[in-house]
């Protein structure tokens, strides 16, 4: 059975956008995220991300950008692995969006 994150030989997958763009600053910093978890501290591994985004429900893979399925891939790791919960991380969004409005 395929998954919506296999693409390849897909009639209606369309081509692959290789050309290179502007990386916003959130991007850049889910980049360094995932390096800081799988290289500096070795808490989670790159086939541990792969599996989380590939158990993405297939709306939600379709819907999201590249980057927004590592971070919420990055997320649901923290939360298995009891670093965060759920409480936790929507407490700190909170309070940092309650920040920028001030």
């Amino acid at each position: 059975m395929r998954h919506v994150h296999d693409r390849g030989g897909w009639p209606d997958a369309g081509p692959v956008e290789r050309a290179e763009h502007a990386y916003a600053r959130w991007e850049k910093r889910t980049d360094a995220m995932l390096r800081f978890l799988t290289r500096d501290q070795r808490i989670m591994r790159v086939d541990e991300l792969r599996r989380a985004i590939e158990s993405l429900p297939p709306k939600d893979y379709e819907t999201m950008s590249y980057y927004e399925r590592w971070i919420t891939a990055i997320e649901t790791l923290i939360i298995e692995k009891g670093l965060l919960t759920r409480e936790d991380i929507d407490h700190r969004v909170e309070t940092l969006a309650a920040t920028r409005h001030v």
